[in-house]
């Protein structure tokens, strides 16, 4: 009997020095890198972003709307077709100016229902590594203007619970991934006639960190209330989440001086969380004017005493 409990003892004290061996080697084994961690802080009236042509791959574009902007720029957006990667180069090289990087992935080309499905998560996983690898805050947006009718995956080409889904697959993932230093953007167009009503492309709280709206001042007579007010009142009864401006400007055509004005004060009044400018040319009719502040002396002045006067203090993400 006490032989047999002997070897018993035995055999258990090497299962478990056997066990305790593996458990080292297993946690020692390459893995999955940690998570990372990030957010900024939802400070009213403090964010400053832009979207420039040639950045990325520049920052040129950015320093010199800075030059003229009297301010850097925080945020600096772009817009990112499907299956294009996260560029790690370039959010490195503007986390040297104190700059955010701010992506919109969009799904160009891309099935809505298959994203939901998984069928992408090779590519998206890939991303969302590379994210974390960036190891500093990032925002994204996916399926920008999604309650507008100009674009695939948006009100009466794809399903509002289908875009959810997909929305929320890639949130999920994202975070499955450990990269938790996103800051999640879900952006919607300003209210105007043929867009959606915004509650039916709602994904929850819990995936959203803050929301996005796009809107332009076109004509003389535009006022933030015309332009963002509504809007910003459908949101509210949704969601407290803050609000960004996240794509705007002032044509030339509604007067910019004023009208720059305007926006800077509605932006501040209405408890934002700030914009992002739209500093591109275009040509082609009221809806695409020469959004830029470089060429118009009158909106150099008024874009820099707006951010003068109404844009408080950045201060950066934890």
């Amino acid at each position: 009997m006490k032989s047999r409990l002997a070897m018993f003892v035995a055999v258990a004290l090497a299962a478990a020095a056997l066990g305790g061996a593996v458990g080292r080697l297993i946690a020692l084994a390459p893995g999955r890198p940690p998570a990372v961690h990030a957010t900024l802080a939802p400070e009213l009236a403090s964010y400053l972003g832009a979207f420039e042509p040639g950045a990325p791959p520049d920052y040129a574009p950015a320093a010199a709307f800075a030059k003229v902007a009297g301010r850097q720029p925080n945020l600096l957006g772009y817009y990112s077709g499907w299956a294009q990667p996260f560029d790690l180069a370039f959010a490195r090289t503007i986390r040297k100016h104190g700059v955010i990087p701010f992506v919109q992935i969009d799904p160009t080309d891309a099935s809505v229902p298959a994203i939901a499905a998984g069928t992408y998560d090779e590519y998206l996983r890939a991303y969302a590594g590379r994210v974390r690898d960036f190891g500093h805050a990032v925002v994204i947006g996916f399926g920008h203007e999604m309650n507008a009718p100009w674009y695939s995956w948006g009100y009466g080409h794809t399903a509002p619970g289908t875009f959810v889904a997909a929305w929320r697959h890639l949130v999920t993932l994202f975070r499955g991934q450990g990269a938790l230093n996103v800051t999640w953007l879900w952006t919607l167009q300003a209210d105007e006639p043929g867009t959606g009503p915004i509650q039916a492309w709602w994904p929850g709280a819990q995936y959203v960190t803050w929301v996005g709206i796009d809107g332009y001042y076109y004509r003389p007579g535009d006022r933030f209330g015309t332009v963002f007010g509504k809007t910003i009142g459908q949101v509210r009864t949704l969601t407290g989440k803050p609000v960004l401006l996240s794509e705007t400007a002032v044509g030339p055509r509604a007067g910019q001086f004023a009208e720059i004005q305007d926006l800077f004060h509605g932006m501040a009044r209405y408890k934002t969380l700030g914009l992002v400018w739209f500093d591109k040319p275009q040509q082609g009719g009221v809806y695409h004017q020469d959004w830029r502040i470089e060429d118009n002396v009158q909106a150099e002045i008024s874009f820099r005493l707006g951010v003068r006067d109404e844009l408080a203090p950045y201060r950066p993400s934890r």
